[in-house]
């Protein structure tokens, strides 16, 4: 019989933990840890060419499940990969934990020995530095309880040596879920919630936002319900886009990413009622976005200075499903039931033009060959289906698939907490691994071409670990936000050019399927042969690198670095 060891108990703990799946790149310093998780019942390893895509994919995985996924690297050069994901897992409040491997604690000399607690602490991650064999699994629950409670990612680290070290259970390992504190919904303050219903008794334009806070309460229901006992018109951060999309008076997006109708709607509002939204520096778009409006934000822990302003000017510290419902109780007792509010925002004018027009229609020279970004996103929201997946990469391209519409919030990923591209196929194997349906898997990935090369070695993840993913790169051939940025300062451009790669073909050199796109006309064949098979596939959509995003107009209106 096999002599218990320290691995072998970390692993059953983090198991105990609720982990199921773990998204890997083995070398020493975790490769008996890994190995030991991976042959526990019900647990399913994925592992990568690149550290960084590790975390992404956990990131993503939990946005899909509400569950912590582990992640797992090496010391020193495997940890220090990890630079760009945890800042944006901090700044998303994802809770993640990191198993890492720390050099051996015994070694005279060891080549990959860094002290790891610096980089990970600098990018707002809590380290723990696990070296005590009688505390091991204290710190592995404590590096769950801190993700859990303070949502964010969280690295233990465990010297390589230690881990092979003897050990028997003494007692049964209790996880930190038996200790999170259930407090119940948090109930707004009285005094606020009558200063509001004031407020939205005399409000002429008001609008109802959600954020994420919406979904994790599952309070849609209510806050559309007080949306429309208010009179007021819907809108939602981009994290949850497609929030109220089924609703008549859904404004989509507000923040930088907003339409053009948004923008005219908002910039008029008189009332914002945000619920579960940190009212970021874009989602507000620097203050500009309403600035006439009184702010009422509603969350369970709102700030009264967000990214240099001013987050309100009113704040309920509450549960959003809980405020929403007492909000509209009151209102019905002081406005009495049934009567209506001074709103005057909702038109059928407003509803027409909600469901027809463009979100933004400025005519561009497209070129020979090529297409227009936005006729693209139109053409794939046309052919995929609505319940299917839909991650969205960074950079420039990214603001064309934020316009779509009809998909649930549940369905959509977009992280742009820290501005990295590179992260897409991560986060897109991270959904596919969470809905665990291999070669059946109904996800796709819009990215642009330059964020999907920076891991397109992870095109043999998917071809190794049998997952289906549909990747629309939208190829520019260059990186489209600096070309754009450029061209507004008189700069010559070339630099960002970099030619348009044949994804078609390096997709099939993986052993994966690809197919370049000039006439939008072939996506419904395309994707009718795509659903047919069970291997992911690269669609080239050769886009015009003339067609600037609104957003980026915007930008370079005001002078490419000012914000």
């Amino acid at each position: 019989m096999k002599q218990p060891v320290l691995y072998d108990a970390l692993a059953e703990a983090f198991v105990a933990e609720g982990v199921d799946t773990q998204f890997i790149l083995m070398g020493d310093g975790n490769m008996h840890w890994t190995t030991a998780l991976s042959k526990l019942p019900g647990v399913e390893t994925i592992s990568f060419r690149h550290e960084h895509c590790t975390v992404a994919a956990a990131m993503a995985y939990h946005l899909a499940t509400g569950k912590i996924a582990a992640a797992s690297v090496t010391c020193g050069p495997g940890l220090t990969q990890l630079m760009t994901a945890l800042p944006a897992a901090v700044r998303a409040h994802i809770p993640v934990v990191v198993f890492a491997g720390e050099s051996p604690i015994n070694a005279k000399f060891y080549n990959q020995a860094i002290d790891q607690a610096p980089f990970v602490t600098a990018c707002g991650a809590h380290y723990i530095a696990a070296h005590s064999v009688p505390r091991m699994l204290d710190q592995v629950r404590e590096a769950f309880h801190i993700a859990r409670h303070e949502r964010r990612p969280v690295v233990i680290g465990v010297p390589y040596d230690m881990q092979k070290l003897p050990y028997a259970h003494k007692t049964p390992y209790v996880p930190s879920t038996k200790y999170m504190p259930e407090g119940g919904r948090g109930q707004p303050d009285p005094q606020h919630v009558a200063i509001l219903v004031e407020r939205i008794k005399s409000a002429k334009r008001p609008v109802v936002l959600g954020g994420r806070g919406v979904l994790r309460s599952s309070a849609k229901a209510a806050v559309e319900a007080l949306a429309d006992r208010c009179g007021a018109v819907l809108a939602n951060t981009l994290p949850v886009r497609g929030l109220f999309d089924h609703h008549p008076y859904s404004l989509g997006v507000s923040g930088g990413y907003a339409s053009n109708l948004a923008r005219e709607v908002l910039g008029e509002a008189d009332l914002i009622i945000a619920f579960g939204a940190s009212m970021s520096y874009y989602t507000v778009d620097g203050g500009n976005l309403f600035p006439q409006a009184f702010v009422a934000q509603i969350d369970d822990a709102p700030r009264g200075l967000r990214d240099g302003m001013s987050a309100a000017n009113l704040y309920l510290r509450a549960d959003a499903r809980a405020s929403a419902e007492i909000i509209l109780r009151e209102l019905e007792k002081s406005a009495g039931a049934g009567k209506p509010t001074a709103a005057a925002i909702r038109t059928n004018q407003l509803a027409h033009r909600i469901a027809t027009e463009l979100p933004d229609d400025k005519p561009f020279e497209i070129g020979q060959g090529l297409v227009d970004p936005r006729a693209a996103i139109r053409a794939i929201d046309s052919v995929i289906p609505k319940d299917w997946d839909v991650v969205s990469g960074s950079g420039h391209q990214s603001y064309f698939n934020s316009q779509m519409r009809g998909r649930p919030a549940e369905n959509f990923l977009a992280i742009r907490e820290f501005g990295a591209i590179g992260s897409g196929l991560s986060y897109a194997i991270g959904i596919a691994a969470a809905r665990r349906l291999g070669p059946e898997s109904r996800v796709v990935l819009i990215d642009g071409d330059g964020s999907l090369l920076m891991h397109i070695q992870e095109l043999e993840t998917l071809q190794r670990e049998g997952l289906r993913i549909l990747i629309c790169c939208l190829n520019d051939g260059a990186y489209g936000a600096e070309i754009h940025k450029f061209r507004a300062d008189g700069i010559d451009d070339s630099g960002a050019i970099f030619g348009r790669p044949a994804f078609e073909n390096i997709a099939q050199g993986f052993g994966l399927r690809g197919a370049e796109v000039r006439d939008l006309a072939s996506l419904p064949d395309l994707f009718e042969k795509f659903s047919a098979q069970g291997l992911s596939e690269i669609w080239n959509i050769q886009i015009s690198d003339q067609v600037t995003a609104p957003s980026m107009r915007k930008t370079m209106a005001k002078g490419h670095g000012v914000m």
